[in-house]
């Protein structure tokens, strides 16, 4: 399965080993980590939550979409959720293509449509309190901790 929503560490090694093809030149990964500062507020873990299933949809439209835009790629993307901590991985985005500007292009392209798409939101925990970021691109808020209906296009 080259699209996952995983409650356990990720196997940096495992979504790279999916889009190993002959045809590709070039093979990219994205790696998202949780860091410290968020904005000037030193962040102290993070919580992420998904609509599962149509989070994995989401996935797989990415991929399609990557897959119809650059010939020849093989996309492999694993998003976390749960409690993370400083450092910790969040999501490994693989990318291979028959050349290396396209697979830097598309991994690229897959970062920006999950925060764009994808139904995960996270909760940061901060020194002085935490709060519900909502959507990915910290564009909507979700004050009561989880999306309302209608909040998540299907």
């Amino acid at each position: 399965m080259n699209y996952e929503i995983s409650k356990e560490p990720i196997n940096i090694q495992a979504v790279i080993d999916k889009v190993v093809q002959r045809e590709a030149g070039a093979i990219t990964t994205f790696i998202g980590t949780v860091r410290e500062l968020t904005h000037g507020k030193k962040t102290l873990f993070l919580i992420y939550e998904a609509y599962e299933a149509m989070a994995v949809k989401k996935l797989e439209q990415i991929g399609a979409e990557i897959e119809q835009r650059w010939e020849g790629s093989c996309v492999a993307i694993t998003h976390r959720v749960g409690r993370l901590d400083i450092t910790d991985v969040a999501v490994v985005i693989a990318v291979s293509t028959p050349h290396r500007a396209d697979a830097y292009e598309a991994n690229r392209y897959a970062i920006e449509r999950i925060k764009e798409i994808v139904p995960i939101w996270k909760k940061e925990h901060w020194e002085d309190g935490e709060s519900w970021m909502g959507n990915q691109l910290e564009t909507v808020a979700y004050p009561s901790g989880k999306p309302e209906a209608g909040d998540i296009d299907e």
